[in-house]
């Protein structure tokens, strides 16, 4: 069993000032209780896991050499810094990670002065920290600036851009590269097999002799550093051509859970003068190390579930109900079945994005470009240029960062990639930097684009099959996180017809036009009004966010007192397009209709319950019905 409270040293730590006095030994000592702490944290919670117990060493090496929050430690992403967190004033507060009033899974520059940088998406650590050291000097300041960042992470476009600009300008600023061969999924790519070919057959060894013999001895630390180990290892200097000609004295690879050689490593880049140029130390680590788990699901401890802190197994739903992303998955494979052109594209998220599913019967057809979002986009186009079907599977908030890539690559070009967007609307426990608030109204003003929102699974399946079927422009389906509602699949999967919606309900008076999964709220809303009011309201299920179905627009704006759009997205989406069609109609003009528009709130949703975080942005049936009541309250107030 995991050993738990009390801890030797955990114990009488609580910010890296607590470090500075404690030994070598003391420091090992505590970066087992540390990855202690929070397996048996995660056991109860959940959460992210494998990354930090890769680098609870060298957390507390950094926190121990660098004077934080002086120096200026930035993190990428904030997988990883489970043990940053605990080191700097958030021990009592881990078992809350995550949960609803609870810390952040990341870095959140309002959570801590510790927290440099925020960060939910990968590969900015480079540049946020180039920024951070150039704004050093401008001001004429002293201290120190560290980059953590992953070998995945650093396979993006962004990480190469901000070491090409760092290289360039010579500011002293430090990168630590930590190498585990491992991105949520294992790392692939070329740099990732670069550097595996950094590592020989006793990848240590020559650092280990170089950090007894020489780290003590260098009147310029760093570039004697250098030196000698060509002199006394080959793969040292082999190792180091590709970030050297990039601008950076490299060292490494040094064991990321050797304390004996990371503490007197980062001594002398830190106390190095005369340092003009970035340094680049790479640290070999084990994502996962510690943990023990019987379990073969190395992409699985990137982010657990709940688990038995005994046997390591962890504790999963029972419940007989699909996820959407499986339904999307298993969708796309049998249409697959019957077209070998269709093939399916992922960045570094394959069993996040369900395109796992589609690779084991299509593994030749399944491409993961790593954490490459833009590439995957102009890669999509290129296949579809030459009759390949790409299905493009991004999560909505990744999706963002290749934004430009799909206006001109894709959009100007009406070129036939079709995109599947998961975790679309709020995702509970990680928050608002993985919400997928915004795409909506990103892709629907694009010109060329088709945009779907089913709002079950089997409105999913038909999305699936509308976009297979659309060979003549660029086409999009979103569907949230979570697992779908079970409706009843029938045997043959029809797609949509382009730009037509559906009534659901039919009613009088008021209207709602729901796009996406808060149909189910609407029509519980429906159902609530009709009983406390008698009147029944018709709800009606857009399906598209463009093109709209302007003729049922119309009908339910000249049949209905009132009209609302209901949708999962962000102002600017849905019913901006609802409003500006009935605008140019003249619908507005009068007072014979009543419209607004329901979207999320124009602020970031901190995270928390789904159902929590829909009643916080007033998009669920209990506030729909306050909508509807007020809207129509001249009528309805002498009605008990």
């Amino acid at each position: 069993m995991v050993k738990q409270h009390p801890y030797k040293i955990l114990d009488s730590v609580n910010y890296p000032s607590d470090l500075k006095n404690l030994n070598i030994e003391e420091l090992k000592q505590l970066s087992e209780e540390l990855r202690e702490e929070i397996i048996s944290t995660i056991s109860k919670t959940g959460g992210h896991l494998g990354a930090g117990l890769g680098v609870a060493e060298l957390t507390v090496a950094l926190h121990y050499v660098f004077n934080t929050p002086k120096d200026l430690l930035v993190w990428d992403i904030g997988h990883q810094a489970y043990p940053h967190k605990v080191l700097t004033g958030r021990k009592d507060k881990l078992h809350t990670i995550r949960q609803p009033g609870g810390i952040s899974g990341f870095l959140k520059r309002s959570e801590s002065e510790y927290d440099v940088f925020g960060a939910g998406h990968s590969s900015t650590s480079i540049s946020a920290a180039l920024g951070l050291a150039i704004a050093r000097d401008i001001n004429g300041s002293d201290h120190d600036v560290i980059a953590v960042i992953g070998d995945g992470s650093i396979s993006a476009g962004m990480a190469y851009e901000a070491m090409n600009n760092a290289g360039h300008l010579k500011k002293k600023m430090v990168v630590i590269l930590n190498d585990n061969k491992m991105s949520i999924a294992p790392a692939v790519g070329a740099m990732s097999q670069y550097l595996c070919r950094l590592m020989s057959s006793k990848p240590y060894l020559s650092v280990r002799s170089l950090a007894k013999n020489f780290l003590n001895h260098m009147p310029s630390p760093i570039e004697n550093f250098a030196k000698k180990a060509k002199k006394y290892a080959k793969d040292f200097t082999t190792g180091g051509n590709f970030f050297e000609e990039m601008g950076f004295h490299y060292v490494g690879p040094v064991d990321g859970h050797d304390l004996d050689q990371l503490v007197p490593i980062l001594e002398n880049i830190k106390e190095a003068e005369g340092i003009s140029s970035p340094i680049l130390l790479h640290v070999i680590t084990k994502k996962g190390k510690g943990f023990g788990s019987p379990e073969e699901c190395l992409e699985g401890f990137h982010a657990v579930s709940k688990f038995d802190l005994d046997t390591k197994i962890q504790i999963k739903s029972k419940s007989i109900r699909p996820t959407y992303t499986k339904v999307f998955a298993e969708s796309l494979t049998k249409i697959a079945v019957h077209d070998e052109s269709v093939v399916g594209i992922t960045a570094a998220m394959p069993s996040g994005t369900g395109l796992n599913i589609f690779a084991e019967r299509f593994p030749d057809r399944m491409f993961d470009v790593g954490i490459a979002e833009q590439h995957a986009v102009t890669f999509a186009a290129g296949l579809a240029l030459d009759k390949v079907k790409p299905f493009v599977a991004i999560y909505s908030t990744f999706l963002q960062r290749a934004f430009d890539q799909v206006v001109h690559d894709v959009a100007i070009q009406s070129i036939p990639v079709r995109f599947a967007i998961d975790r679309a609307g709020l995702v509970g426990s990680d928050g608002s930097t993985h919400a997928g608030s915004f795409d909506i109204a990103y892709l629907a003003m694009l010109p060329n684009f088709v945009v779907i929102a089913p709002s079950d699974e089997l409105e999913l399946m038909r999305a699936v099959q509308t976009c297979y079927m659309i060979n003549d422009r660029p086409s999009a389906f979103r569907f949230p996180r979570g697992e779908a509602a079970c409706a009843e699949i029938p045997a043959e999967i029809e797609p949509f017809t382009i730009g037509k919606g559906r009534v659901v309900r039919e009613g009088k008076r008021v209207a709602v036009l729901s796009l996406g999964t808060r149909l189910e709220e609407a029509l519980k809303a429906a159902h609530e009004i009709e009983k406390q009011f008698n009147i029944k309201i018709t709800v009606a299920d857009a399906r598209f966010a463009k093109p709209i179905d302007k003729q049922l627009i119309l009908n339910l704006a000249e049949k209905h007192e009132v009209l609302i759009t209901l949708e999962e997205g962000s102002i600017g989406g849905f019913g901006s397009h609802v409003m500006q069609f009935l605008s140019q109609e003249g619908l507005l003009d009068s007072n014979n209709l009543k419209f607004r528009a329901m979207f999320l709130p124009d602020r970031f949703i901190d995270h928390n319950n789904v159902d929590v975080m829909y009643e916080e942005a007033g998009l669920n049936a209990s506030k729909l019905i306050k909508e509807i009541t007020k809207l129509l309250d001249m009528k309805l107030k002498n009605v008990a």
